[in-house]
């Protein structure tokens, strides 16, 4: 081969201008660019850019624990941290360049910093890879994110204890079978769902505990042979347990490919998504004409193009709506997890959109329903305002209608020594006749009432109202107002 063949036929070494390009990312080994298409089916730069606050402080961490283990010098990390202040002023100011021929959010940062700061921007990557480095930001940008999610389930909790705490004298039927069972306290009723929220405020944060674990270090797959001080980094980003120990992933191979906690945050989200749709359900049904039970204030609502007598309950319904989209990103993730093998695959790009979309859709959720129940603080005057009515006389009135308190007489005749089984077939005769007679037990006449059985006496009336039925349920968790009371105090202490 003569001296000139033997030039044109070795690549030449990359320009600076090329250390921009997405092929220089990692090798001079491909020999034609990659296809305008492929760069358009591949690139995740336009979604996963929000990771970027993520990405620069993962990236900080890693330079001031390679300059601790003298892997680069004192001079590097100074100018890795000038470059990032740069980035970060940048992207906060709308100035920064995203571009697509760059793939993703690391590497955009990467080059940027590089064209800023040069070889010490090339020394950053030494003992990672992509791999650890994007586990590394989802994780520190889903741990914000779920504490942001418990600051809203502890806001939507506190309007419904508000709610709960005005109506705690109010008598609503209670459903089974959206059939009339008995009476409770519409106060109790709404703590119900403080509860639900409050699980929900538990799973987040056992998630959290999860997430909040470093990948850095484990590099592509194997680990790397840098002296790292991987827990270092854990302590300096804050991935520390409850006793300040760094947690770090133990296995590399496990940690690159490991989307468990994605999956877990989507299934707790997909949970909280499911309590919001079975209020939303309420909502809906409490507020239609069939029922009148409450009024949602007219910013949560909207009008009919055609209808002019219409206020549709179109926050609920969406809700109820969106509750199916965030389920169907849990099964989008887990189905995308189930056929890798181990490491890392480029199927797990797709973790990020259902993931994000999940966390906007319950953030969006939570804040517009702690609103809409409890009503939007008046700086004027210290209150809350708007949010739900209650149609306190509607409720007891549909409370009357369906026999609800044929349980207390069943109970009434046991304390006379029935069996509760037989007590139960002499209710199902009287609750027949007061259907006979279109009138309320309450409102048979006492003979009619003994003719059932004769130990029946006039304090029987007591118990056959509602008031008398509510008031009856003492026992802890019951309906009671005296335990309605203690468990919204409880909860007052619990949410402050």
């Amino acid at each position: 081969m003569s001296k000139a063949q033997a030039t044109s036929a070795t690549p030449s070494a990359p320009s600076h201008n090329q250390l921009d390009t997405k092929a220089q990312a990692w090798s001079a080994l491909f020999s034609e660019p990659m296809s305008d298409l492929v760069k358009r089916y591949t690139s995740s730069v336009f979604f996963d850019k929000r990771l970027w606050q993520a990405d620069i402080a993962g990236s900080l961490a890693h330079a001031e624990m390679l300059a601790a283990q003298g892997i680069i010098g004192a001079e590097d990390h100074a100018s890795i941290q000038r470059g990032m202040a740069q980035i970060t002023q940048e992207i906060e100011s709308g100035a920064f360049e995203w571009k697509l021929d760059l793939e993703d959010v690391h590497l955009n940062i990467e080059a940027r910093l590089t064209q800023l700061v040069g070889d010490a921007g090339k020394r950053l990557h030494t003992g990672r890879s992509r791999n650890d480095q994007v586990a590394t930001d989802v994780r520190l940008w889903l741990r914000g994110e779920i504490d942001l999610i418990g600051d809203l389930l502890k806001e939507l909790q506190v309007s419904l204890v508000d709610v709960a705490e005005q109506n705690v004298e109010v008598i609503l039927p209670g459903f089974t079978h959206l059939q009339v069972a008995q009476p409770v306290s519409f106060g109790h009723h709404m703590l119900a769902y403080v509860e639900m929220f409050a699980r929900d405020a538990e799973r987040m944060a056992d998630v959290r505990r999860r997430t909040n674990v470093l990948p850095l270090g484990s590099a592509a797959l194997a680990g790397t042979t840098y002296p790292l001080d991987r827990e270092r980094v854990a302590r300096t980003l804050g991935m520390v347990d409850a006793n300040g120990l760094p947690m770090v992933c133990q296995n590399s191979l496990d940690a690159v490919s490991d989307r468990d906690f994605a999956i877990e945050f989507t299934a707790a989200a997909s949970l909280c998504m499911v309590h919001v749709s079975r209020l939303s359900e309420e909502l809906i049904i409490w507020m239609s004409q069939n029922f009148g039970f409450i009024k949602i204030a007219d910013r949560f609502t909207t009008g009919s193009s055609i209808m002019p007598q219409k206020k549709n309950p179109d926050v609920p319904e969406l809700a109820r709506g969106k509750t199916g989209r965030v389920v169907g990103h849990l099964m989008g993730l887990i189905t995308l997890m189930k056929g890798q093998p181990l490491a890392y695959n480029k199927d797990n790009q797709e973790d990020k959109e259902p993931l994000f979309d999940t966390v906007d859709t319950l953030k969006d959720t939570l804040r517009i329903f702690a609103e809409m129940v409890g009503g939007q603080l008046n700086p004027a005057t210290g209150k809350k305002e708007g949010g739900i009515t209650v149609n306190a006389p509607a409720m007891e009135q549909a409370a009357l209608k369906g026999y609800a308190t044929a349980t207390d007489l069943a109970d009434y005749l046991v304390k006379k020594g029935l069996p509760f089984r037989d007590a139960h077939e002499t209710v199902a005769h009287a609750v027949k006749a007061a259907t006979t007679h279109a009138c309320d037990l309450s409102e048979l006449p006492l003979a009619v009432l003994q003719g059932f059985h004769p130990q029946i006496e006039k304090d029987v009336y007591e118990c056959l109202s509602l008031r008398g039925s509510l008031n009856a349920r003492n026992t802890l968790g019951g309906t009671a107002p005296v335990q309605v009371r203690a468990q919204l105090a409880r909860h007052r202490t619990r949410l402050a």
